[in-house]
């Protein structure tokens, strides 16, 4: 099947609230093997502004490095699909779903970044690094951890990481955010072997503090009754 058939989907994930919704939209489901982007994007709607040249009325796909790079791969592969399905050769659907499972796999799993390895023979999905560096930041209590970016920095192994955070407000809130940061630093060391130069933050959340837990009988302050 080429790209660029015409089939109703919705330009959003459900509850994504985009500017770029389809009256009726959410009464049809998304289209088998449909994605989402890092940023939110529904695969099938940047392939769909791609192919309509409408990009120039969407700050948001002028500017995502991630719409951008999705869009350039599958205008290569829909070239390379309409060649071979031009000439008509049985198998050619196969071959073309076959393409298209691999852009969507590459899609899901990120960029791919280098390991502190002197060789520079080794890579982590970022996809895979920011979930164990998410779950690093939710071991403090009060915060947990919204979106985390992997970027590589020069030509090395250097990586940064940009985190998203919702904390709670029980304790001044820069010694919380330098407790995520260390430890987000500690398991990219240890845990995965990553370069990390910094960890950029960014509260964009208030948590409820954790209740204190009940206290059992003869356990009271000292002078209780």
């Amino acid at each position: 099947m080429a790209l660029d058939d015409p089939h109703a989907r919705p330009s959003e994930p459900p509850g994504a609230g985009g500017t770029g919704s389809v009256p009726g939209a959410a009464d049809v489901p998304p289209f088998a093997g449909d994605e989402v982007l890092p940023c939110g994007r529904l695969l099938s709607r940047v392939w769909e502004q791609a192919r309509d040249a409408a990009p120039a009325v969407d700050p948001h796909t002028l500017s995502c490095p991630h719409c951008r790079e999705a869009a350039e791969g599958l205008a290569a592969v829909n070239a390379a699909t309409r060649a071979l399905c031009a000439e008509d050769t049985p198998g050619l659907r196969a071959l073309a779903d076959r393409v298209m499972n691999i852009v969507r796999a590459e899609v899901r799993l990120g960029r791919l970044l280098p390991l502190a390895d002197p060789d520079r023979e080794l890579r982590i999905a970022e996809n895979a690094a920011a979930k164990v560096l998410r779950r690093a930041a939710d071991t403090v209590p009060g915060a947990r951890a919204a979106t985390c970016r992997l970027v590589p920095v020069g030509e090395g192994t250097d990586v940064r990481v940009t985190m998203t955070l919702a904390a709670a407000l029980d304790r001044p809130l820069p010694d919380r955010v330098h407790q995520v940061r260390r430890s987000v630093l500690r398991s990219a060391g240890q845990d995965l072997g990553l370069a990390v130069t910094a960890v950029d933050i960014a509260v964009v959340d208030v948590l409820e503090p954790e209740p204190e837990p009940p206290l059992r009988p003869g356990h009271g302050p000292a002078g209780g009754a």
